[in-house]
């Protein structure tokens, strides 16, 4: 198998395993009401005050997903929504105080793994190298799909 190769693997199952991380979190804290994909995305929403089509743009998520997730989280109280005042055919949604919790609660979650980190062989030095390299590897794949990452 080529180094390439591998690489791809590897980030699909890093992906996976950091959902189950989020869902086991989740499972601790009791949270039903929301799957661990929906909790990235109101992660990714935080403070933003965002449409759906710019939410799949920032968020690299498919756009049909991100509809049908974002009116779950509509209907367990974790989003609000509203039509925009400029484009009428436009919804924003933004994080409501249960979601902005959740939010609060994954940060959490996020700051305990970096200091948890700090006891392993895993840097911020050798996560800032990764980081650069995803990056240049995300242009990489953009250039080849006809996108301008």
């Amino acid at each position: 198998m080529s180094a390439y190769y591998e690489a791809v693997q590897r980030i699909e199952r890093l992906h996976r395993s950091f959902l189950d991380v989020l869902k086991a979190e989740l499972d601790r804290a009791s949270v039903q009401d929301i799957n661990n994909v929906q909790a990235m995305i109101l992660y990714n929403i935080g403070a933003d005050d965002l449409t759906v089509g710019e939410l799949t743009a920032r968020g690299y998520y498919l756009g049909s997903n991100v509809s049908y997730n974002v009116k779950k989280m509509v209907e367990a109280g974790y989003l609000e929504q509203e039509r925009s005042q400029h484009d009428k055919r436009s919804v924003r949604v933004r994080a409501s105080d249960k979601g902005r919790g959740l939010v609060e609660r994954v940060e959490g979650m996020i700051a305990r793994h970096e200091e948890a980190l700090a006891d392993s062989r895993v840097t911020p030095e050798a996560l800032d190298t990764l980081n650069a390299t995803l990056g240049r590897l995300e242009r990489f794949w953009g250039r080849q799909s006809g996108g301008a990452l």
